[in-house]
C-alpha cells in the first residue's frame, strides 16, 4: 500500500492579513510527489497581534526574544484548535513563522514563532526556520517556494506568486530551478488601500478608477533593485526604507497611486518572466483575487496565465512549506542553492520534538 503522509503547514506573509494552515496528504508515485488538500483555515490576526507584528521590526533584541516566544505560544494554540476542530493526526507541523527581518546581505533573517512552544501545546513534532541555514551558507534565504514549484507543479513553465511581494520560479534551459522575488506588492496596495479605510483593494477597483502618473511610474521602475541579476530577494525593511519614501513624496490621489503601483507590479512580473519560454504560468497568492491586477499582467506578458480554485490561489504557500517540512523529515534536500545563490544545497528546517 502507497504511504501517504499528512503534513500540516502554516504561513504568515508579509502583508499580514493572519495565518494560513493548510493540512495535506503527499505521496510519491513513481518519482513523482503528489499531493491533495483535505483541510484549510485561514486565522484573520487581531488587532493587538496586528499591531505586535507590524511593530516588531522597531523593537529591541530582547523584545523580539520575547514576541518569539509569545507567537510561538499563539501558534501552538491556533494550530491546536485546526487539529481538534478537524480530528486530524498529522505527521508534523511545518511553520513558516512570521519574517521580523531579512537581510541575509548581512547574514540576518528572523521568523518569530518558536518551534518548541509549538510542539509542546500541538502534541505533534514541529519544522520550522527553514531559511537561517542556506543565509549561513552565504544564500539569499529566499525564495524557497521554488522547491514545490519544481516537484509539485512541473506542468507550468512557471509559477508566479503575488503576496505582500510578487517573486517568480521556473526552469532554466539547464533544468535548473531558478527563483526571485520580481518586487513589492499588497505590501503597498494594502498600505494604499488603508488611508481610504480599506484593507485591500477588492478586484483593483479603486485602482481601476485612478490615473497613472508616469513620473512616479518611472521612478518606481528605476529603482536599483531592478537591475540586479539574482538570486535577489526582498524584505518589508526593502520596502520601507525605499518605496514608500518614493510614494509618500507624491501628492496624488489615493487612487492615482493606487492605478500606478498596480502598473509598477505588472510591468515588472512581465519583464521577470522575459527569460520564460513560452508556456502557461501558474498565478497564485492574494493578488491572483485583483481582477485589475491580474488584467495588467496579461498585457504585459505573452504567457498564458492560469488562476486555479481558490483552494489553491489562497493556501499554496502553506500547502508548500507543509511540503518543505516533509522534506526536511525524510532528510532531502528543499532549499536549491541555484535559487538562493548558497553555497550548496540544504535540507534545512530545525525539528522540534514534543
Amino acid at each position: 500500500m502507497q504511504k501517504t503522509f499528512p503534513i500540516i503547514g502554516l504561513m504568515s506573509g508579509s502583508s499580514l492579513d493572519g495565518i494560513d494552515l493548510t493540512c495535506a496528504l503527499f505521496w510519491i508515485d513513481s518519482g513523482i510527489w503528489h499531493y491533495r488538500i483535505t483541510h484549510t483555515g485561514c486565522v484573520s490576526y487581531p488587532p493587538e497581534w496586528r499591531k505586535q507584528l507590524e511593530g516588531a521590526f522597531y523593537k529591541s533584541a530582547y523584545e523580539i526574544s520575547i514576541l518569539d516566544q509569545e507567537y510561538g505560544v499563539y501558534l501552538g494554540q491556533t494550530v491546536k484548535r485546526f487539529i481538534d476542530d478537524n480530528s486530524l493526526e498529522p505527521l508534523l507541523v511545518a511553520s513558516h513563522g512570521h519574517t521580523i527581518f531579512h537581510r541575509p546581505e548581512e547574514g540576518i533573517t528572523i521568523q518569530v514563532g518558536e518551534g518548541s512552544r509549538l510542539a509542546a501545546i500541538t502534541g505533534v513534532p514541529v519544522v520550522n526556520d527553514f531559511r537561517s541555514e542556506d543565509v549561513r551558507k552565504g544564500g539569499q534565504g529566499a525564495p524557497l517556494v521554488p522547491v514545490g514549484d519544481k516537484l509539485l507543479f512541473a506542468d507550468y513553465g512557471a509559477c508566479v506568486n503575488i503576496g505582500g511581494i510578487a517573486n517568480v520560479s521556473f526552469d532554466s534551459s539547464e533544468g535548473q530551478r531558478i527563483a526571485f522575488d520580481i518586487c513589492p506588492a499588497n505590501q503597498v496596495l494594502d498600505q494604499l488601500a488603508a488611508r481610504l479605510g480599506h484593507s485591500y483593494d477588492p478586484e483593483g477597483t479603486l485602482a481601476r478608477n485612478g490615473r497613472i502618473c508616469e513620473l512616479l511610474f518611472q521612478k518606481l521602475n528605476n529603482l536599483d533593485y531592478y537591475n540586479k541579476n539574482g538570486p535577489k530577494s526582498l524584505g518589508r525593511e526593502w520596502v520601507e526604507a525605499v518605496v514608500m519614501p518614493v510614494i509618500t513624496a507624491s501628492v496624488l490621489p489615493v487612487g492615482d497611486l493606487l492605478r500606478t503601483f498596480t502598473e509598477h507590479i505588472a510591468v515588472q512580473i512581465g519583464h521577470s518572466m522575459a527569460a520564460v519560454p513560452q508556456s502557461s504560468v501558474l498565478v497564485s497568492g492574494g493578488g491572483a483575487h485583483n481582477l485589475f491586477l491580474v488584467e495588467r499582467i496579461r498585457e504585459r506578458t505573452k504567457h498564458k496565465l492560469v488562476i486555479p480554485d481558490s483552494l489553491l490561489v489562497d493556501f499554496k504557500e502553506a500547502l508548500v512549506f507543509g511540503f518543505l517540512g516533509l522534506l526536511r523529515w525524510l532528510g532531502e534536500i528543499n532549499v536549491y542553492k541555484s535559487v538562493t545563490g548558497a553555497q550548496s544545497d540544504s535540507c534545512s528546517g530545525k525539528i522540534h520534538l514534543p
